[in-house]
């Protein structure tokens, strides 16, 4: 849930369609989602709502003039995996992976597992122009571009004042991990509540 400034919260829905399968459109970026985001995990490690995480992703995709598709796998908890998974989903071979915490990466399918476009390692310091600018680049590689990488912020201290809570946050997430679970996509919707 997300407070919109308006006395209202927007409401994160994440609703099974079924089994993922390759996607048939060379316009599209698939967001590959950790097992517990959006549904026992709700907010990143600095307490920004996964509703507007995966709000300013998809928009960033679709201010681009490409098709989104959003899938989760319950398969693994690691990044590169759900990140490298969905760019192989994904019908232009460009996938984004996201963690329940924030951690995020963009991914081709044809690099390795442990290559990639765009990592954004630091989870406490992304916030949502982050992930805008994410989705932005993601669907900017899809349509065959080469675009400037987001800019990645960076603290040194970020890793010593995070690093327990982050760790605790991975065990968690791993706790859902149902090994060999085929991904499942997912029905995104957004609705809004009283904030009361």
């Amino acid at each position: 849930m997300a407070d919109t400034g308006t006395g209202t919260r927007r409401i994160l829905r994440l609703d099974e369609r079924g089994t993922a399968g390759p996607g048939g459109r060379t316009d599209e970026v698939v967001l590959g989602l950790s097992p517990a985001f959006g549904d026992f995990f709700t907010k990143t490690i600095v307490d920004i709502p996964h509703a507007e995480v995966l709000r300013e992703l998809l928009a960033g995709i679709e201010e681009q003039g490409v098709h989104a598709r959003v899938i989760r796998f319950r398969g693994g908890s690691d990044l590169a995996v759900i990140a490298h998974a969905a760019a192989k989903l994904s019908g232009s071979g460009i996938g984004v992976g996201v963690l329940s915490r924030g951690t995020t990466m963009i991914h081709q399918k044809d690099l390795v597992r442990l290559s990639n476009l765009e990592l954004f390692p630091q989870a406490p310091l992304m916030d949502l122009d982050a992930f805008r600018k994410i989705g932005r680049n993601a669907a900017r590689y899809a349509k065959g571009e080469s675009p400037e990488p987001v800019p990645a912020r960076n603290d040194f201290m970020a890793r010593p004042r995070w690093q327990a809570k982050a760790a605790l946050l991975h065990i968690k997430e791993t706790e859902f991990v149902v090994p060999g679970a085929d991904p499942v996509e997912l029905d995104v919707r957004f609705q809004l509540a009283d904030a009361g």
